[in-house]
């Protein structure tokens, strides 16, 4: 369950990195933050849907218990990292970091990032029976 909360952070933080600067970088001033990551969400969460199921396969996650626990995991390392990118990048303390959040475009990710943590257990619980329900 660890090694797949830690495969399901990093592929999706590195698309997330990916896409996020294209967000600060180009869309950001064009729409504004809010617009920008309104529009960044979805392509975000649909790539953690997938990526997800990929990765419960590959790891065998089959229980809603170990999706839970691999969907936490990855939130845990992907708002630790966001903590160490402030700190190291921007020169923000972790006061500031988390101070952050009261702005509406951060409120809306964080948002965003608290649906990533929970699709493994999602796929779990809309997956289709046997019997076809």
């Amino acid at each position: 369950m660890i090694s797949a909360a830690i495969a399901y952070w990093a592929v999706v933080f590195a698309l997330g990195f990916v896409l996020g600067t294209i967000r600060v970088l180009w869309l950001a001033p064009q729409t504004g933050v809010l617009a920008a990551t309104a529009l960044e969400i979805p392509f975000m969460l649909l790539a953690s849907w997938w990526i997800a199921g990929w990765l419960m396969m590959r790891f065998g996650i089959a229980s809603r218990g170990a999706a839970l626990v691999m969907g936490l995991g990855a939130f845990a390392l992907l708002l630790a990292s966001e903590c160490v990118l402030a700190i190291t990048l921007v020169g923000a303390s972790p006061g500031q970091w988390l101070t952050g959040f009261v702005q509406p475009h951060a409120m809306l990710g964080l948002a965003g990032q608290g649906v990533f943590a929970i699709i493994p257990w999602l796929r779990l619980l809309l997956r289709p029976t046997a019997a076809g329900t």
